[in-house]
């Protein structure tokens, strides 16, 4: 287990790094800036955990119930990038607890090998797995022409679990205008501040979870705050344009009929915070697990940041000395933000298919197979799930016995919906070119957010209008 969440974490944070030396920004994420009530990391009931379940899936007992028959028998070639033995063992061992004559055959590709080589052999019509693992920012790879299967087909009949989950992780994997799901949602990774209550309470600041949270929707208590960390020689952020960026990964980069979403008055005031970050110098624009970010939280220096929810674990196993200092609670300026996530991905060549969707709902939806992801740091979105008292109950020693899994339910709800397209990584470079140029040369706000929307469209209209063709086939 420690293993897999080394490596995990390890992933997760290189992704971090590769988007941060290409931006600035250091995440891949989603938020809601519509004045979200703050979330109570101590006390508060996760609102969204206690719906019932589904009423179109057939339960037993509340937990959601499998349709497919035990007596199911075949092969199934999973590839994941993922790569723990001991866990891969525990899985398969519960999985024929449930489905005995099924045989799995476990496959590790390292992470970047595992989205080429599925590409490649779904493009070629040979060679993919049964079932893979395939990660949120690579899944538009796959989401057009008709390689992988629609979930929602009778065979399948994933529709069942739809109420089961947040709205923003069905639809992440679905076809872009939404009529097909590609991908079975599995984890899902709010965004958290993390913070030092010790090193909070000692400069007068608020440190219970909740009054910090409420406090810091406001863009002025937010900055009051990081003056007064600064005034201490301590950082309240790790990089200067990212409230533009986390606004921006709230809404995508284009909606289902193919718009450009991010020119609005919301972004010209988001941008404005950045540059107010940019101006106060409250961010060292660089990351907690960078070797220089290291030493600074080692020191104190830096006691505020925001991340997914997989952070927790990443303190935890860097600076295991700060046990029981450290705390969670909403993101800033009444954002919401997915972090990251995976799905399972039934390829359209598979000659296994009923086997494998056997897998696919067992590995995402059973009680047996969360209670060892959860071991690993994975987060789960199922209410029959996030519902339960051994989940709720759930504390964290190294956030001061804060329910922890509480809190990261209650935020996943709120993650709004948006819509991702194989363009987005194409944009995302120029977007962080405007918003730099935006912050370095003072440029009006409106104009940069224009501006930047121009360039876009007209370096990516070729690969648009391709895209939009492959759409209505």
């Amino acid at each position: 287990m420690k293993k897999i969440a080394s490596t995990f974490i390890f992933m997760l944070a290189l992704i971090m790094l590769i988007t941060a030396c290409s931006s600035g920004a250091g995440t891949n994420t989603v938020n809601n800036a519509q004045g979200n009530t703050p979330a109570n990391a101590e006390g508060n009931t996760n609102a969204a955990a206690n719906e019932p379940a589904a009423e179109n899936a057939e339960t037993d007992g509340g937990v959601a119930k499998s349709t497919v028959d035990p007596s199911i028998s075949g092969e199934v070639t999973f590839w994941t990038f993922l790569d723990n033995k001991k866990n891969d063992a525990a899985l398969q061992k519960a999985f024929n607890e449930a489905y005995p004559n099924i045989k799995l055959k476990t496959i590790f590709v390292p992470f970047g090998d595992l989205h080429d080589k599925l590409q490649t052999t779904l493009a070629a019509g040979k060679g993919a797995p049964d079932v893979a693992l395939v990660e949120q920012g690579q899944f538009p790879r796959y989401s057009t022409g008709n390689v992988l299967e629609d979930l929602l087909q009778p065979q399948y009949d994933a529709g069942k679990y739809q109420t089961l989950v947040s709205e923003y992780n069905w639809n992440r994997w679905s076809s872009i205008d939404g009529s097909k799901l590609l991908g079975m949602p599995w984890d899902i990774t709010p965004g958290v501040t993390y913070y030092r209550a010790d090193i909070f309470e000692e400069l007068g600041l608020p440190s219970d979870p909740a009054e910090l949270g409420e406090y810091i929707q406001e863009p002025e208590n937010f900055f009051t705050l990081a003056q007064t960390l600064k005034a201490n020689g301590k950082y309240a952020l790790e990089w200067r344009d990212s409230p533009v960026h986390w606004l921006g990964d709230s809404y995508g980069y284009y909606d289902d009929e193919m718009n450009w979403v991010r020119n609005t008055d919301e972004f010209v005031k988001f941008l404005d915070i950045s540059k107010q970050v940019n101006q106060l110098k409250i961010a060292p624009h660089d990351g907690i697990l960078s070797d220089k970010g290291k030493q600074r939280v080692k020191k104190g220096e830096s006691p505020m940041f925001v991340a997914g929810n997989w952070a927790a674990r990443a303190l935890a196993e860097n600076f295991p000395d700060q046990s029981g200092k450290w705390r969670a609670t909403t993101m800033p300026f009444g954002l919401n933000v997915g972090m990251g996530g995976s799905t399972f991905v039934i390829p359209s060549q598979s000659a296994n298919k009923d086997a494998s969707w056997a897998f696919v709902e067992f590995m995402t939806t059973s009680e047996a197979a969360w209670k060892l992801w959860i071991g690993e740091s994975i987060q789960p979105d199922y209410k029959h799930i996030t519902s339960q008292e051994w989940y709720l109950a759930h504390t964290n020693p190294y956030l001061g016995d804060q329910e922890d899994f509480r809190l990261y339910s209650e935020l996943a709800g709120l993650i709004p919906i948006r819509r991702y397209t194989r363009l987005d990584g194409m944009a995302w470079p120029l977007w962080v070119e405007g918003v730099l140029k935006a912050l370095d040369k003072n440029i009006d706000s409106k104009t940069a957010i224009q501006q930047t929307q121009e360039n876009v469209e007209n370096k990516l209209k070729a690969e648009k209008e391709k895209l939009i063709k492959e759409l209505q086939q």
